[in-house]
């Protein structure tokens, strides 16, 4: 197995992480402990999960699952969705952190939490208050490092902001989707976690099973799928077409899958901190974990960049007529025409 540093901290975590929200609802605790179990064996130690997941179930199961070997995992959850009726049960609110934290604590059967993320952004509490709640709970000794999950690069950036000028403990990592069928995170918010250092934790690697081999032109419903109860995440499904027809001549030169290959494109990209599968079964995991060991060439990469490229957006389809050039400043040419 192979580790990454969480963002700018010392913390080393497995480039693959165990996702867990299907614990509960698909997985019962049986299967669910033996993934787990295997997991921690061929090496993952970062177990990623939320308070959501199951209604909590996912927490107790991982809690469950992990008694007697606590010191090998990195456990990370979330905060902020709904967990009831009621205006203060969701958010970032110091009430609502503040509860939620000792409910997962319990559930997870721990003192602390390695990583404690906002799993959405809450536009009516102040910024701030959230920061500052967040920074309490590691002051406290119950968390060791926070994050956020599907922020926007301006919110991100704002709260970097605040935390470095009010001396609080910073966001570590985003969590958010990525994908070679998608690349939105490129536009704003990878140029900012690789400024910032702030790394990037992958949820639905395979465009939520679209990346499997089990979808294609002619098959874009398949029986016992995800995404034929959910259509998400939201990708061109034409666009991701055309990137699996040029995939699958890669993935046969070297004899694996399609989900390996994408696999192996993203823990290529130097952002990525961990990849975060949720495999249901033994045989999945194994499948997901051979993506470390395949190292696409140079053309290789340059095949799937090409395929896979956004479409230009302003304003960066200004930037090539600029003429910046990072490697060397006297040879920008701003403004000029």
């Amino acid at each position: 197995m192979d580790y990454r540093r969480l963002g700018h901290a010392g913390l080393q975590v497995s480039v693959i992480g165990l996702g867990t929200n299907n614990f509960g609802p698909r997985l019962d605790y049986p299967a669910a402990e033996r993934v787990v179990r295997q997991a921690v064996e061929v090496g993952i130690n970062f177990i990623a999960t939320s308070n959501t997941y199951g209604e909590g179930q996912a927490e107790a199961f991982i809690g469950k699952a992990v008694h007697g070997c606590r010191a090998q995992v990195l456990l990370a959850t979330k905060v902020a969705s709904n967990m009831g009726d009621g205006p203060n049960m969701h958010g970032g609110s110091r009430k609502h952190i503040l509860e939620q934290v000792e409910r997962s604590l319990q559930r997870l059967q721990t003192d602390y939490l390695d990583l404690y993320q906002i799993h959405f952004y809450d536009p009516f509490t102040p910024l701030e208050e959230t920061l500052r709640t967040m920074d309490t709970l590691v002051q406290q000794g119950k968390v060791r490092y926070v994050g956020c999950s599907n922020w926007q690069a301006w919110k991100l950036a704002k709260a970097l902001g605040i935390s470095e000028f009010k001396g609080l403990a910073r966001f570590e990592t985003l969590q958010a989707y990525d994908s070679i069928a998608s690349r939105d995170l490129e536009r704003e918010l990878v140029p900012l976690m690789e400024a910032e250092k702030v790394g990037l934790l992958v949820w639905s690697p395979l465009a939520g099973g679209l990346l499997s081999g089990k979808y294609s032109r002619t098959n874009q419903k398949p029986a016992d799928s995800r995404r034929s109860e959910l259509d998400i995440p939201i990708v061109d499904k034409e666009r991701t077409w055309r990137i699996l027809d040029a995939i699958a001549p890669i993935a046969q030169a070297h004899g694996y899958s399609a989900a390996r290959v994408s696999l192996a494109w993203l823990l290529a990209k130097p952002v990525v901190t961990s990849v975060i599968i949720g495999a249901k079964r033994i045989d999945q995991l194994h499948d997901n974990l051979a993506a470390m060991d395949l190292e696409l060439t140079p053309d290789e990469m340059a095949q799937l960049d090409e395929v896979s490229a956004l479409p230009p957006e302003y304003p960066g389809w200004v930037i090539p007529f600029q003429g910046a050039d990072r490697t060397d400043p006297t040879k920008a040419r701003f403004g000029r025409r």
